[in-house]
């Protein structure tokens, strides 16, 4: 991936743990590498088709003194943030914050914290069969889209589905998203529980009614393991409410395992 570098970027701001550092302020240094396709800008020669690293150095000076933050990881965090949503077409951003007056009692040169973050494709299933399920369902859209990490860039149509898993109750409604989110795996699933919860969510019933229930489905081509969450969702196959609205976003998209298409 191409990339434009900006170095040693100084900034002025109030960060740290001690309430002297937010008093008086220090000086921080940050360095931002910026992966976008800049193919085409070499060949027109047209501004519209990278980005302005001048305006990337206002919004990244803009930030840093924005907010007065204790641990230079979040203010590193939030630039990250700041730069992936407002710039569409950066794919990722690298980032580090070095801190070369931080109040310590030894001989250095300078510390500094170092971020990676970029964009990542998502698909969710979606389905409720309590309460009422088409608006909890449009809670759901709103809270992720007002969420700085998470944007829904489609839905598919809602359909009506009966119950998987031999528990007596009512029909359900489902569907699925396509999200691209700045969140790792685990942190998009944490997220997605307190949207749940948000809704009334409660686990109690192991394939029982819900408020709402979110799940991850694909992840990029990500193939992921972990006590809590398997990537791609090692049921999906055998879900025909799952396939059917997630065929309607991506019917060509090849799991990572199988090689199977939706």
């Amino acid at each position: 991936m191409d990339r434009i570098k900006i170095q040693e970027l100084k900034v002025f701001a109030h960060h740290g743990v001690f309430d002297f550092e937010k008093a008086q302020g220090q000086n921080f240094f940050v360095n931002a590498t910026l992966f976008l396709p800049l193919q085409k800008a070499g060949r027109t020669d047209a501004l519209e088709e990278t980005v302005n690293y001048a305006a990337v150095c206002d919004d990244i000076v803009n930030e840093m003194q924005g907010k007065n933050y204790d641990l230079i990881e979040a203010a590193a965090e939030a630039v990250c943030v700041c730069l992936l949503n407002k710039y569409p077409r950066l794919q990722q951003v690298d980032l580090e914050i070095r801190k070369p007056e931080a109040p310590l009692d030894a001989d250095f040169s300078s510390v500094s914290v170092y971020i990676s973050r970029k964009r990542h494709r998502t698909y969710i299933a979606f389905g409720a069969n309590l309460g009422d399920p088409l608006a909890q369902i449009s809670a759901a859209k709103e809270a992720i889209n007002a969420d700085a990490s998470c944007k829904i860039l489609r839905s598919s149509e809602i359909i009506k589905t009966m119950p998987y898993g031999g528990v007596e109750q009512d029909d359900f409604v489902n569907g699925a998203f396509l999200i691209e989110t700045l969140y790792e795996p685990e942190e998009l699933l944490d997220f997605l529980h307190c949207v749940e919860q948000m809704q009334g969510r409660v686990r109690d019933v192991v394939w029982g009614p819900r408020t709402l229930d979110l799940d991850i489905l694909l992840f990029d081509r990500l193939v992921y393991e972990s006590e809590r969450l398997f990537i791609p969702h090692r049921d999906m196959k055998n879900r025909d409410f799952v396939l059917e609205p997630l065929a309607s976003l991506t019917p060509d998209f090849c799991h990572p395992v199988t090689g199977q298409t939706i």
